[in-house]
């Protein structure tokens, strides 16, 4: 929880951008021997769990830099591995990428030492959660939804609706789900209620699940406050969430397509589904720490990441899509279907993470803040 309290800083400052430092790395030189990144986990293997996927060993001989990696379970972790400094890369979701642009925490990257910079999918280059004024703060890594996972011998047909983790119920197996379901620990959730409420209660008015106004907020935390008395335990560690549907009797929840493909790889009877309500979802960003140690390993690494054999093995593991069309296809790991089986083409129908302001389009600049999702989703998670 205290990472919430002080990743939240610079947000509770205020989520500015004027007056950014633009120090911008002009040329390359040799690499610094080693890169520091802060990362989801699953997102840089090398070949530790499974020797297949391993993107790291062969950077690492070709530049000499040694890749050392952080994993991060959420984005308000990351945010704040990254206020403490002695990183020099972070692989950030948008709703942390913003926050790191505003507290300087992150650089202008030059995308013109980047050759791989124009194969970038035309609907991420100039993504508004990592381009500001005009200016790249990262490179484009990966994306995709957050799915709901659940179990096939609790449900034969996968769940239509978002409603067996929100409301009280009996599951298709005769049994209440109190107790059987998990919920995302990032106050980022909230935006899944209101997603749900956005297709339930068009009567509130809600256009953009991350530009809520008081009242929408309020109708938002009351379905989580339900939603906490079903919750057996809340998640944010991928590996926990494994073992917790592989030996707590967890059935159903909000995952990552990680959690999903892991559980299947280990034969349990597990599958995900795409509710009818949609999903959010997360476009995640590479970004560099304002004052990296290791800029010229920083670079090397950010145009390693789009090569179409790294963008496809990370899809194949992660169960995400690539930032570059062209690692769709060809790519042994990912399968010629893969990108499809993935959800490619689902791009639109996502509502990507995105840190939310008080200044909003569709509620007449009357949204409530980032920092009051986090001091209440704390509040609600503590029973309050």
């Amino acid at each position: 929880m205290n990472s919430f309290l002080k990743s939240c800083t610079a947000l509770t400052v205020a989520l500015t951008f004027s007056g950014q430092a633009v120090a911008q790395v002009k040329e390359l030189g040799k690499g610094e021997g080693q890169v520091n990144i802060v990362a989801w986990p699953g997102y840089i293997e090398r070949g530790e769990t499974d020797k297949g996927y391993d993107w790291v060993t062969s950077f690492e001989k070709e530049t000499g830099c040694k890749v050392n990696v952080k994993t991060a379970n959420t984005s308000d972790e990351m945010v704040s591995l990254m206020n403490e400094g002695g990183f020099d890369l972070v692989t950030a979701s948008g709703d942390a990428s913003l926050r790191l642009v505003a507290g300087k925490r992150v650089q202008p990257i030059n995308t013109d030492l980047i050759p791989s910079w124009k194969t970038v999918d035309d609907r991420l280059k100039d993504a508004p959660w990592f381009t500001v004024g005009g200016v790249h703060y990262g490179v484009p890594y990966q994306w995709g939804p957050n799915v709901l996972m659940y179990n096939t011998e609790v449900f034969k047909e996968a769940p239509k609706s978002w409603n067996i983790v929100f409301e009280e119920m009996n599951l298709p197996d005769g049994k209440s789900n109190k107790g059987r379901v998990q919920a995302y620990d990032g106050p980022i959730h909230i935006a899944d209620a209101a997603n749900y409420l956005m297709f339930h209660k068009p009567e509130l008015g809600i256009k953009d699940p991350y530009e809520l106004n008081e009242d929408q907020y309020k109708a938002a935390l009351a379905l989580l406050r339900v939603q906490r008395t079903l919750v057996g335990r809340y998640w944010h560690d991928a590996a926990i969430q494994v073992d917790d549907f592989q030996n707590e009797g967890v059935v159903a929840s909000g995952s990552w397509p990680f959690q999903v493909n892991t559980l299947i790889a280990a034969k349990k009877p597990i599958a995900s589904t795409v509710p009818e309500e949609g999903v959010t979802g997360w476009a995640d960003t590479t970004m560099m720490e304002a004052d990296a140690a290791n800029p010229n390993c920083a670079y090397k690494w950010l145009e390693h990441s789009l090569a179409p054999k790294v963008q496809g093995d990370v899809s194949a593991w992660f169960g995400s899509l690539p930032v570059v069309p062209a690692a769709c296809k060809g790519n042994e790991l990912l399968g010629e279907e893969g990108c499809k089986t993935n959800g490619y083409e689902n791009f639109d129908k996502i509502k990507f993470w995105k840190t939310p302001v008080s200044k909003c389009a569709s509620q007449n600049n009357q949204c409530v803040p980032y920092y009051r999702w986090v001091s209440d989703y704390i509040g609600v998670i503590g029973g309050r």
